[in-house]
């Protein structure tokens, strides 16, 4: 990179503000903040590429920070720092901020350096881009394919009404029908339980959203194991994470929400670079899924399309 990136560490401890400012003076310009509003009033004079923030502050919690950073500066790359494993900032800090990466404390500093870089790179790149407006011209717009991994006909039924004819519904109960389905009709929103049946459906959505990055990912379930679900966010850039039982009103606004999404990957699709995901390997997954065969032959079919050449 030929500018230096600007980035912006807040934390309520003073000690670990001086630690991360040594780890990366000299390749960034780097301000750090203790108060959340001063770090706003940053965000608003400065061109800030990426904020860190931890979660547990006195005054606000980090994903309601990074929310407001999303609303002052939407091309900012979110990162969340925390030492918690707290299920309602994981689900948060994507359906709220929509963060690049989960990043857990005490933190790897190569991996941290690492993972900053990424997201330094990625908003120097797309600095001439915007996030397309949405149109509201009334004029009619095309169906998608949305397909759901779920072996529970209430969801099934739900999502159904959700949709209604505005767009087409696929359904797979086992990970065996969901390749016969992405294999055979062009999906562009998936919606999937973390487990259906026996079979685990995480690395599978990982695969997905490392081949077809245009796809996108909104994960139903009960399921509360913070591990997976971070995971999901730095492997598989999960769009949204939304807990069983399903709520109608808030599934409603999901699914309005990532259709209003795609349209606006596919009309800028440089902007595609922001949710890039570390690669996750192949071998596990395949000998996890006993649907080996099909996703090879889905990987392969993929890597043939434009998108996954860009």
């Amino acid at each position: 990179m030929n500018e230096k990136a600007r980035i912006l560490f807040i934390d309520d401890e003073e000690r670990i503000l001086r630690s991360l400012k040594m780890l990366f003076r000299g390749q960034y310009t780097v301000h750090t903040a203790i108060d959340p509003e001063e770090a706003l009033e940053i965000v608003r004079k400065e061109k800030i590429h990426v904020v860190i923030s931890d979660q547990r502050m006195p005054s606000m919690l980090g994903v309601d920070f990074l929310r407001c950073v999303k609303e002052v500066s939407p091309n900012t790359m979110r990162l969340l720092l925390t030492g918690y494993s707290d299920l309602s900032a994981v689900v948060n800090s994507v359906n709220e901020g929509e963060i690049f990466r989960y990043i857990n404390k005490p933190w790897n500093s190569d991996e941290i350096k690492d993972t900053v870089a990424k997201a330094a790179e990625i908003a120097i790149s797309l600095e001439q881009f915007t996030q397309p407006v949405p149109k509201t011209d009334g004029v009619a717009r095309d169906a998608l394919h949305f397909l759901l991994i779920d072996d529970d006909l209430q969801t099934q039924q739900t999502l159904c009404n959700v949709l209604g004819k505005e767009h087409h519904l696929h359904h797979a109960s086992s990970l065996d029908r969901a390749f016969e389905v992405l294999e055979s009709q062009p999906i562009a929103i998936v919606i999937s339980e973390v487990r259906v049946g026996a079979e685990e459906v995480s690395g599978v959505i990982k695969l997905l959203k490392q081949y077809n990055p245009q796809m996108l990912t909104l994960v139903l379930t009960s399921f509360q194991d913070t591990k997976i679900l971070i995971e999901l966010i730095n492997h598989g850039q999960v769009y949204r994470f939304l807990p069983k039982p399903i709520h109608d009103g808030l599934l409603t606004k999901s699914v309005q929400a990532a259709v209003q999404h795609y349209r606006a990957m596919k009309e800028t699709p440089q902007l595609l670079k922001r949710y890039q995901v570390d690669a996750v390997a192949i071998a596990p997954v395949i000998a996890n899924a006993k649907v080996s065969s099909r996703i090879m032959s889905y990987i392969k079919k993929i890597r043939l399309l434009p998108q996954a050449r860009q």
